[in-house]
């Protein structure tokens, strides 16, 4: 299918051609307040003045630490997406976190299903149980207009103390063959609801001691190889799914930067040695880990350079309603410098677009 779509896609652009600043438009995505869509908001100025390819709801705005976001209940959060679709003209990849158990954006207090945590599955291990709730998770997700979900977690459980993983249950398991199975169930239910999930958080959180979000993780001493078998043994399956990101420092992988940054880990090791060939997204590039260590411009050209397809911009570490036209004009630029090349951007939009024809369809 993926073949039909790119001969499609290149044959488009033989007649009309897409001009550049909208396919950088495409490759990002990017959190916002507001439980609707007003036309005064800058989502709406983003959507069709940048052409965005891509959104993220929250339940709750840290940096103002409050539980008021995108989403109230049920009615709104399908009425939000609905119009946010008619603003993109039904082309936008409508994203959120729904792993279950800690890490569950539609909270049952909210009236959303209630979902287990990965650990809980992981440790009951029963097939039919995982395939209940991803089936319920998919159905859920798909009604409300979502169309990725960053999940599931496949970190491997080597570190149970860690801050972000495995001391809240993200985690299926401390055995690679356990995480491969529980997400495969998952993977499966999201493709029966065209759900684009999005394995997390390559090449491996799951040891780390400390949390990204706050600061350089390193797992330098502690990463395993293992940490990769899950992603080793989906990628040689017929799913359809993306992978994100890790701002973990590995000095065996990469010696100078963050995985989310480097060539060696995202397209090296799995584009060329792993052979993923889908979406990768960046897990968010507003984390302390790579703002106050590399800044907007360098970090930015540095994952674009290393193979990643959409900078994701949660906009809930720091908030900056004018990240759409920042990174578009930073990415221009760089584009017409010759610092990134415009095949880099060319062969992220071709991704994208196949992976929108076969899950907005």
């Amino acid at each position: 299918m993926y073949l039909f779509y790119f001969f499609l896609f290149s044959l488009l652009q033989t007649t009309n051609p897409v001009e550049l600043e909208e396919k950088i438009g495409q490759m990002l995505m990017i959190g916002f307040r507001g439980m609707e869509v007003s036309d005064t908001s800058h989502i709406v100025r983003d959507l069709e003045k940048y052409n965005l390819g891509g959104v993220i709801l929250f339940d709750y705005d840290v940096p103002l630490q409050q539980p008021v976001r995108n989403i109230e209940n049920r009615e709104q959060v399908r009425r939000l997406n609905s119009d946010l679709q008619k603003f993109a003209g039904n082309s936008l990849l409508i994203a959120i976190d729904q792993e279950g158990g800690r890490v569950a954006r539609l909270k049952p207090s909210k009236g959303f299903l209630p979902h287990r945590s990965a650990q809980y599955l992981g440790d009951l291990d029963d097939p039919d149980s995982t395939r209940f709730y991803a089936s319920s998770q998919a159905d859920m997700l798909r009604n409300l207009g979502f169309i990725v979900n960053f999940a599931p977690v496949v970190d491997v459980n080597t570190n149970p103390d860690n801050p972000v993983i495995g001391s809240i249950e993200r985690s299926f398991s401390e055995d690679p063959a356990v995480v491969t199975r529980h997400t495969a169930i998952f993977l499966e239910e999201f493709s029966k609801k065209n759900i684009l999930g999005v394995l997390k958080h390559f090449p491996g959180h799951g040891s780390a001691w400390n949390d990204s979000h706050l600061g350089m993780a390193d797992v330098t001493e502690t990463w395993q190889p293992l940490e990769l078998e899950p992603y080793k043994d989906l990628i040689k399956t017929e799913y359809t799914f993306g992978i994100m990101t890790a701002h973990v420092f590995n000095e065996h992988l990469d010696s100078e930067v963050p995985a989310t940054l480097s060539g060696n880990v995202q397209t090296e090791l799995l584009r060329d040695s792993l052979g993923f060939q889908g979406l990768l997204f960046s897990d968010d590039m507003q984390m302390e880990a790579i703002r106050s260590f590399y800044g907007l411009e360098e970090s930015i050209k540095m994952a674009l350079l290393a193979g990643v397809d959409i900078l994701v911009f949660g906009n809930n570490s720091i908030y900056d309603s004018e990240i759409v036209p920042k990174a578009t004009q930073i990415i221009k630029d760089l584009v017409e410098s010759g610092e990134v090349p415009e095949e880099v951007i060319d062969k992220s939009f071709r991704r994208i677009q196949m992976v929108k024809e076969d899950l907005l369809r």
